[in-house]
């Protein structure tokens, strides 16, 4: 007999989103992704000066703002026919990569190794490591005062928990350590950008930051700390143990997607844009040795199950947003975005797919690893190690032209734009495809009497959280969900696993009420 599991709202990701699956012979067989929130950000851009896009757009998130608002840049630098000078692309480069390098492995430590672990063992460890017998001491003490949050409270650990207590220590010093990394990271993005979140400094046609020497010396600083860490603490720590303990779930494929992987391509390494860090590209039907080039226009949104009026969706160039909170066979407020017709998966994984990525795809050949919940955590792992080894070289390519005198479009003759006394075109149309750290990221904007007329986003969530299609088919999370073990309904770990592989972007809440009963319980907030 079937029975409907939901969790509502799901935590550890960004944002309000409600899961519903339907579980029979202690496995998922049908699921459904809802958003539960309505921002409506599209329609606060529209009508307002196309430059004020990027600083309206940063606000659509304080993890990925620096994505949002290059993204944004981008779109109207098409419209306008804009060209960013080649300091301008090495400091969106660091300054955004700063963001992925606090973003990758707190999505690791902070949203999903708890997943793992039985955080119990703790109080077993039994070495002489001062450092894991202080963290030991540390927990314990919370443990005993009723205030471990956030290790506690979680789901019930099950066969795929590591138990071993210095394991376990040792991952939960590095979950501390990696507290301190990420604030480390987010300053050097607060140096170029002016302040996070929601940095000043990208704007059409280029960025405002103009650091000196003391400034790249700092930023130069923090980036080699966090590249330590990255290589020797995070990048190891993923490795072992989706080879090691969580090796049969990625055999087993747990949470594996629908096969088809997009990329739009991110951090141009010419200012043409011609050659990029992560290149574009279209996966599908599981084959994961072609890859086809990205056409745009084969990219629509069906609205058939979302709560938006009917005949609104389409080409994201041209389709609309307007709610439809009363519409039939509706459940979220989340679009359903679709490639030639297709559900696709974006992020870590897809990028590093698209890539060919040789690291990746050698590990996964040597292992066995399928592609699912344990994959995205190495591939997001192993980009990281890219973005790691690409930031100095960028770094050093940004003093030498500083150093140059040519780090602006105007020959010399002005160093800084008055930008004071420019104004946008008449019209034009844009479009800004980039990549978040989540995924797939792109903006599209039309400009008519020096104003917005529209603008259309779809975000990396909206890909791999969509509800289903027009032809029924299910969203990338929904299908990855299908087939996941859930043998006792009470403690749906393996759920929470697969969602938060994807790394949702969506913010957060703890408790849930049963409209039956108006019982009120916690959500394992961990």
């Amino acid at each position: 007999m079937s029975q409907r599991v939901v969790v509502d709202p799901v935590t550890r990701i960004e944002g309000h989103l409600r899961v519903e699956v339907e579980v029979d012979g202690g496995r998922v067989v049908d699921a459904w992704c809802m958003g539960t929130m309505f921002r409506g950000f599209e329609e606060i851009i529209r009508g307002k000066d196309p430059r004020d896009a990027t600083y309206v757009a940063e606000r659509i998130c304080g993890v990925c703002m620096g994505s949002h608002g290059w993204t944004a840049a981008l779109a109207v630098e098409k419209a306008f026919g804009a060209q960013v000078p080649t300091a301008g692309r090495l400091i969106r480069n660091l300054l955004v990569g700063s963001l992925w390098l606090h973003d990758h492995p707190l999505h690791f430590y902070h949203l999903s190794a708890l997943d793992y672990l039985d955080i119990t063992a703790i109080g077993k460890y039994q070495g002489n490591d001062p450092g894991l017998q202080h963290v030991k001491a540390k927990v314990m003490a919370l443990v005993e005062a009723g205030d471990a949050y956030p290790l506690l409270p979680r789901y019930e650990p099950d066969e795929y928990s590591v138990k071993d207590p210095e394991i376990v220590t040792t991952a939960v010093a590095h979950y501390l350590k990696a507290l301190e990394i990420q604030a480390k990271a987010k300053k050097m993005s607060a140096i170029l950008g002016g302040k996070q979140p929601h940095q000043s400094s990208i704007i059409v046609g280029g960025v405002t930051s103009y650091p000196n020497l003391e400034q790249l010396r700092q930023f130069e600083e923090l980036l080699q700390e966090v590249i330590d860490f990255v290589k020797n603490v995070y990048v190891p720590d993923v490795l072992a143990f989706a080879t090691g303990p969580l090796l049969p779930l990625a055999q087993a494929s747990l949470g594996a997607g629908p096969g088809n992987y997009l990329a739009y391509g991110a951090f141009p390494l010419d200012d043409a844009g011609n050659k990029k860090l992560f290149e574009g590209g279209v996966i599908l039907d599981n084959n994961l040795n072609q890859v086809h080039p990205l056409d745009h226009e084969q990219i629509t949104e069906a609205v058939t199950h979302s709560w938006y009026k009917e005949g609104t969706g389409g080409y994201p160039g041209k389709a609309v947003t307007e709610v439809d909170l009363d519409k039939s066979g509706a459940y979220s407020f989340i679009k359903a975005p679709r490639y030639a017709g297709r559900p696709m998966e974006v992020g870590p994984l897809a990028r590093m797919l698209v890539k060919q990525h040789a690291p990746l795809l050698q590990v996964m050949a040597k292992y066995n690893i399928r592609p699912g919940a344990v994959a995205r955590h190495v591939a997001r792992a192993l980009e990281t190690l890219l973005i790691a080894d690409a930031m100095p070289v960028w770094l050093e390519e940004l003093i030498k032209v500083l150093d140059s005198g040519k780090a602006f479009h105007d020959n010399g003759s002005a160093r800084i734009h008055d930008a004071e006394h420019w104004e946008p075109p008449e019209r034009g149309e844009g479009m800004g495809l980039n990549e978040a750290p989540r995924g797939a990221l792109g903006h599209w904007v039309r400009v008519a009497n020096r104003k917005v007329e529209h603008y259309q986003i779809i975000v990396p969530t909206t890909w791999n959280a969509s509800p289903r299609d027009e032809q029924g088919q299910r969203g990338p999370i929904e299908h990855a969900l299908v087939g996941t073990p859930v043998p006792d309904p009470e403690n749906p770990i393996n759920i929470v696993r697969v969602i938060r592989s994807f790394d949702p972007c969506l913010a957060c809440a703890v408790h849930v009420v049963e409209p039956s009963s108006g019982r009120e319980g916690l959500i394992s907030i961990m």
